[in-house]
């Protein structure tokens, strides 16, 4: 039936409307789109105040709330700042306790610490990797001073960063299951910490902000590679710290931009399309800070230039955005001529500069055979080289770093714990570091037990966490796609960055504990997802009321899964029985 409505006017300057219900009709499919969510551009009444759109200001408790604590309202921003911090640290507290408990335990060389421990342990005793004897590893944990170091080279495949970053630990505590932990607890600690701060600075909230860094500190997978030397905790610490540091990034550049407009008699921030499109923006020390951060994750394992380049397509999109809401009419184009280029050199070559700088105990090491493994390549192989005008160490890491390339892409050798990266967010496969069958009446194994028991650390996400993520992840999706939600977008951008590459290697070795990297972002997703449960401000009680219920029951359900599972993450012995009540799936055997 032809519809009698009368169509609403065009706005001032725009065509006339087309005809309603024909197919080529642009509102037709924003009606379409409508009924998902999609929101189209706010009308000028509605971008008043550019500088609350740039620059959004933190969320105000409620008087109430004030009241409840018998408090003034006036002295809101004074206690605001003091709860800023107090509440991430206090995340962080619960969060180290939870990964220093007990961390010598199990006293063993588990999974690949087989290869990292050592490596680090030569590392900083001599800058660059030793070869190991085989079956090394009972001689260290009974006596590890009287382990010598081997003064042959090692082939290692990854970069030195993490092997630096866990050889501290061994510094300071010597080379024993906590010497080689301890930095990885740290890191893991922090990155709570990091990610509480980052959440609040997304969202605007430190309710939020702190939520995201208790999820985080409650997921299985973080803790147990926080409680573990293997380098891709340490990958997932410095991609989180750029991270932080590209939102810092993003806040002072919008307030650069906000303060340069101009401001009319009401003393609104308003538009203005030259200013937009011609103002640099400056100095950036947070954007040089986070190419420091990926350099460092690239050091560490290669996927960190992976992540640079989604980043970096990340920040420069965020200052498209920024001049378009400045009154820029052609944001991309300004962004390419003023952004792009200072975004690519306080980046990329500072990323790369950093990835050098961290092979120096290699470059430093001999070139005559006593050195780092390959380190003498070019003095023997290549001494008439075109390439003969570059230093023979930059020749020689060149080449060692093709032959690692062609060790990485043709490492295809089956093992039992390699998972697909599309079962990774569902936990199709996690990883067993460790196993032991303890008899009755050992190892903490009841003598009344009717059999042995089991001990077991494995790397396994807590599963109401990952499996509400995926929830998440669609809603986050939804977000981005339809609300147009930067927040939302960026930690799509961050979760992609971690997941997606590995589907370009489906046919190679790999686990599924490469996700923690992600994991993060999966919080924060999480977070914003139970945010929106509670209710935008402004709703009624009741729908305050049922959200809180929800987002509460949601909370509690991750933090008894977490608890439930916490003997399998640390290695405590249970009944047989137990043990195979935690094991959900059949893959997780």
């Amino acid at each position: 039936m032809t519809s009698t409505a009368t169509p609403p006017p065009s706005p001032a300057g725009a065509p006339p409307a087309s005809p309603v219900g024909r197919e080529d009709d642009p509102s037709t499919w924003l009606r379409r789109l409508r009924g998902f969510g999609y929101v189209p551009p706010a009308g000028p009444s509605a971008r008043a105040d550019v500088r609350t759109r740039l620059v959004p200001p933190y969320a105000r408790p409620s008087k109430q709330l004030w009241m409840t604590f018998g408090l003034a309202h006036e002295v809101w921003g004074t206690w605001q700042r003091i709860v800023s911090w107090a509440g991430p640290v206090l995340v962080a507290l619960v969060a180290g306790v939870l990964r220093f408990v007990h961390l010598g335990s199990p006293k063993a060389v588990i999974f690949d610490e087989t290869y990292y421990a050592k490596d680090a342990w030569a590392t900083i005793k001599q800058g660059y990797e030793a070869s190991w004897p085989k079956d090394i590893d009972k001689s260290i944990l009974a006596n590890p001073s009287g382990v010598a170091l081997p003064t042959d080279p090692g082939y290692v495949v990854h970069p030195p960063v993490g092997k630096w970053v866990i050889g501290l630990g061994e510094w300071m505590f010597g080379f024993t299951p906590f010497g080689w932990r301890f930095m990885t607890a740290v890191l893991g600690t922090l990155s709570v910490l990091m990610l509480c701060r980052i959440g609040r600075r997304l969202f605007r909230s430190t309710f939020l902000g702190c939520l995201a860094g208790a999820l985080l500190a409650v997921d299985g997978l973080h803790l147990v590679m926080s409680r573990t030397a293997l380098l891709d905790l340490v990958l997932m610490f410095f991609v989180l710290a750029a991270f932080g540091a590209l939102l810092i990034d993003r806040d002072r550049a919008r307030a650069r931009l906000a303060d340069a407009l101009p401001v009319d008699e009401e003393g609104r921030t308003r538009p203005d399309a030259k200013i937009a499109e011609t103002l640099r923006l400056g100095w950036r020390p947070y954007r040089i800070l986070a190419g420091v951060c990926l350099g460092l994750a690239a050091g560490t394992k290669w996927n960190g230039f992976v992540i640079l380049a989604f980043f970096g397509i990340l920040t420069v999109l965020w200052d498209a955005a920024a001049r378009r809401t400045a009154g820029a009419g052609a944001p991309y184009v300004s962004m390419l001529r003023r952004d792009a280029l200072p975004a690519f050199v306080s980046t990329v070559p500072v990323a790369i500069v950093t990835y050098l700088a961290s092979w120096s105990g290699w470059i430093l090491s001999p070139d005559n055979g006593k050195g780092g493994y390959l380190r003498d390549w070019a003095a023997k192989y290549d001494r008439d080289s075109s390439l003969g005008f570059l230093p023979e160490w930059l020749r020689s890491l060149w080449h060692y770093e093709t032959e690692v390339y062609k060790f990485h892409v043709g490492l295809t050798s089956g093992h039992t714990y390699e998972s697909n990266p599309w079962s990774w967010l569902v936990l199709g496969r996690p990883v067993s570091y460790f196993y032991e069958s303890p008899e009755p009446g050992t190892d903490g194994c009841p003598a009344t037990a009717a059999g042995k028991c089991a001990r077991e650390v494995l790397a396994l996400g807590t599963p109401l966490l990952w499996w509400a993520g995926c929830f998440a992840l669609l809603y986050v999706l939804w977000r981005w796609f339809f609300r147009r939600d930067w927040r939302a977008g960026a930690i799509v951008c961050a979760l992609a960055a971690g997941l997606l590459p590995w589907f370009n290697y489906q046919e190679r070795t790999i686990f599924y504990f490469y996700a923690v990297v992600f994991v993060p972002y999966l919080c924060l997703a999480v977070a914003m997802m139970i945010g929106a449960l509670l209710g935008p401000a402004g709703s009624s009680e009741r729908r305050r009321a049922l959200g809180a219920i929800g987002a509460g029951v949601l909370v509690l359900l991750i933090a008894w899964n977490f608890i439930y599972f916490w003997p399998i993450y640390t290695g405590q012995t249970l009944p047989m029985d137990s043990w195979r009540g935690r094991m959900w799936l059949d893959t997780w055997v």
